[in-house]
C-alpha cells in the first residue's frame, strides 16, 4: 500500500531549529521520496518501508526536544507526483 505522509514538528524551545533540521537530514538519509516546504516535510512511499523509517526519526526527534509537537497526516496513496491543475 503506497501512502503520503506530512509531518509538521516544532520544538516549544528557543533552540527550535536543531531539532527540525537534524529530523530532516535524517529523512533525506532514509532513501525515501521526501519533498520540504516552510512549514512541513512530506514523505511518500510504500507504508511497510515508510512506516519504521518514522517510528525510528520521530522518536529521536522527540528525545532531541524539551517540548514539543509533532503532527501528522497519512494518505492512502503516493501523491509525490501530484501537480494542480487551476
Amino acid at each position: 500500500m503506497e501512502i503520503s505522509v506530512e509531518l509538521t514538528v516544532t520544538p516549544l524551545q528557543d533552540d527550535y531549529e536543531t531539532p527540525i533540521i537534524a529530523f530532516i537530514k535524517k529523512l533525506r538519509e532514509s532513501g525515501l521520496k521526501i519533498k520540504e516546504n516552510p512549514l512541513s516535510t512530506q514523505v511518500y512511499g510504500a507504508y511497510n518501508q515508510v512506516m519504521p523509517i518514522l517510528q525510528t526519526e520521530l522518536k529521536e526527534s522527540l528525545e532531541l526536544m524539551q517540548r514539543g509537537v509533532i503532527l501528522m497526516k497519512i494518505v492512502k496513496t503516493d501523491r509525490y507526483d501530484y501537480e494542480p491543475h487551476f
